[in-house]
């Protein structure tokens, strides 16, 4: 098995890399846009911002409903996904003049209640205070030797058979540099000799 980063990345790019190698077409930036689906991205509240997904007819009636809006609902321009991708910026206006009025957690619950993909958008600490990734248990302590008790990062996967643990503290600048000498078959002497000509 074999793999890189650049791999990994390219195959993030999902739709947009398929696009161009099915139809030759190089997709321009969009910013917040998704280029066959409208709503879709990020949408600011009275306290933040939210990521809505709205992919069907049936979401999009239930984004109306969630949002209280017939009058959205009822617009003709918006009454099928082409008619929303042709006034894309006329949807995204509307459907901003009612989420800003809403606070970001009661929508995005009322949403997914509604079967419409949607999420908060966090600033790092929320990412931490999250119960999910609280529960993943990601943030890792550490007794770092200057900096007292500290939290890490954990890898992103679990191993039953070779589990992480411990985690150490990065370390210091040739903090280990005897022991890996010692490995590669250096005696004191050596190891003393590099250091004293700043070697090591």
């Amino acid at each position: 098995m074999s793999t890189s980063l650049l791999q990994a990345q390219i195959a993030m790019m999902d739709f947009q890399a398929s696009r161009y190698l099915i139809t030759g077409v190089v997709p321009e930036q969009a910013g917040n846009d998704h280029p066959y689906l409208t709503p879709m991205g990020v949408f600011p509240t009275s306290d933040g911002f939210i990521n809505i997904a709205v992919a069907t007819e049936g979401q999009w009636k239930a984004l109306c409903q969630v949002l209280d809006s017939q009058e959205l609902e009822s617009d003709e321009r918006f009454n099928s996904i082409m008619g929303r991708i042709g006034h894309r910026k006329e949807c995204n206006e509307a459907v901003i003049a009612l989420t800003k009025t809403r606070e970001s957690a009661p929508l995005i619950q009322a949403l997914n209640d509604a079967s419409v993909p949607s999420g908060p958008v966090y600033n790092m600490e929320q990412v931490f205070d999250d119960p999910q990734v609280q529960h993943l248990g990601i943030a890792v302590p550490v007794e770092h030797p200057e900096l007292g008790p500290i939290k890490v990062v954990s890898q992103p996967f679990d191993m039953s058979r070779t589990p992480l643990d411990p985690f150490t503290p990065t370390p210091g600048r040739g903090e280990h540099s005897t022991d890996i000498l010692q490995e590669l078959g250096y005696d004191a002497g050596a190891i003393s000799d590099l250091q004293s000509r700043n070697v090591i």
